[in-house]
């Protein structure tokens, strides 16, 4: 290599040197959405082309996961032409991986814009494994105490600008965007899961915000949002007025916060509960205050909509010589295969069953006028009769059954089918009776 004397080097010397030294360049017309590599060497070779999109460099550059050339979802992709906007000297690192490689390279950037509106030189150098080294370790650090945290920025409302955006997921630095706030706001709007578009645009409205913040103040809620692997996550949406002595000071950082796993968890838990609380806990199906809240929905869904529902009453044969005979634990084992029984043809007939009490069951049927609900109880009724109950060996049972009708309230309808279950108890049992 030629010795340099630093007293002979002149402005195009300079030049000539930095173009020795530096690992790509880049020159790009954003007008026309080109860009023309002019140098790659090292690893550039591989990752950038000679010529191509200025949107799909934009795209290789910002928009895949840290450490990782996966690329952002396609919604998400609609921020690049914002990224790609520069007015002034831009710099940052950046982490780029080539395709079907999976080592990262820490790159530096620096973009210069020229004179011409809409052109730039894109000036890319790599770190050497020393730096790298150092950088990763550094950016460790504030990975653990930022993980969870998904997206940030700083907006003023007064101006409608965004700045200071920084999307962990892509890179730990702050990403340029030449973003408005109000054109954000209707870009990410379609990242938030249906049902909950509505509260955000009214929680990020500006004058709610403007409302509702005073100097200082912070608020959070949570709600389900895409990330950017297109997954809809539960997230918790920070927002912070900044500090300040003039009132008409609007300036916010909003956050992002994941907290999925802890959600799950949540509702997994309360899931668990709700499940406990409707349960019956020996046969598994709904409980009496369950089947009855389902009683009565049901009375509600044949007034107001018109659509058939019937209902249904069951009781185990001679129940009480079981345990007489066998003892309580066999009687409990009968109900559980008298229960499972049960379950698997209200899974096939759109049916919902629950345990009344003791040896009374009932189901309520969806959709089924009077015949349907009949040659329903009648399969229910012969399954049970055929069933090898363990150590009983057969049992029957008596069913009563009734389509609901338009002027019936829950005292009325209840009645009707107590009295049809009986009846089928009465005229010699393992029988199906309409009323």
């Amino acid at each position: 290599m030629k010795e340099i004397n630093i007293n002979d080097l002149t402005a195009d010397g300079i030049s000539e040197l930095f173009l020795e030294n530096v690992d790509a360049a880049i020159v790009v017309d954003s007008t026309i959405d080109q860009y023309k590599t002019l140098i790659r060497r090292g690893f550039f070779e591989r990752f950038l082309s000679e010529s191509g999109s200025y949107h799909d460099l934009i795209l290789d550059l910002w928009f895949h996961f840290n450490d990782s050339n996966e690329k952002v979802s396609d919604d998400y992709q609609v921020f690049a032409d914002n990224t790609g906007v520069f007015k002034k000297k831009y710099s940052r690192r950046l982490k780029l991986v080539p395709e079907n490689e999976e080592l990262a390279h820490l790159v530096q950037l620096t973009v210069y814009p020229l004179k011409e509106e809409g052109k730039y030189l894109f000036i890319l150098d790599e770190f050497d494994d020393n730096e790298s080294l150092q950088e990763s370790l550094t950016t460790k650090k504030i990975n653990t105490i930022q993980s969870s945290y998904l997206f940030s920025m700083y907006i003023d409302l007064v101006q409608d600008t965004t700045s200071s955006i920084n999307v962990t997921e892509i890179s730990d630095d702050v990403v340029n965007y030449n973003l408005k706030y109000s054109e954000w706001r209707m870009m990410i709007v379609n990242m938030i899961w249906p049902d909950d578009q509505e509260q955000f645009l009214r929680r990020t409205d500006p004058e709610y915000l403007k409302k509702n913040f005073p100097s200082g103040r912070t608020s959070s809620y949570d709600c389900m949002m895409q990330n950017l692997e297109g997954k809809y996550i539960w997230v918790k949406l920070i927002f912070s007025r900044a500090q300040s002595y003039s009132e008409d000071d609007y300036r916010f950082v909003i956050m992002v916060q994941d907290i999925n796993e802890n959600s799950m968890e949540i509702l997994s838990t309360l899931k668990k509960y709700e499940a406990m609380a409707i349960t019956d806990p020996l046969t598994g199906v709904f409980n009496h205050g369950e089947i009855e809240n389902q009683f009565h929905n049901a009375v509600t869904i044949c007034q107001k909509n018109k659509e058939p529902v019937s209902i249904m009453m069951l009781d185990l044969d001679m129940f009480k010589k079981v345990n007489d005979t066998y003892g309580h634990s066999v009687g409990d084992k009968t109900l559980k295969h008298f229960a499972k029984i049960l379950k698997d043809l209200a899974l096939e007939e759109k049916a919902s069953v629950g345990r009344w009490g003791g040896e009374e069951f009932v189901l309520v049927c969806y959709e089924k006028k009077a015949d349907a609900a009949m040659a329903m109880a009648e399969k229910i009724r012969s399954s049970v009769e055929a069933y090898e109950f363990p150590e009983i060996g057969h049992i029957t049972c008596s069913v009563g059954v009734t389509e609901l009708k338009t002027d019936d309230d829950f005292s009325k309808a209840f009645n009707r089918i107590d009295k049809a279950m009986y009846d089928s108890k009465h005229n010699g049992r393992n029988t199906v009776t309409l009323l």
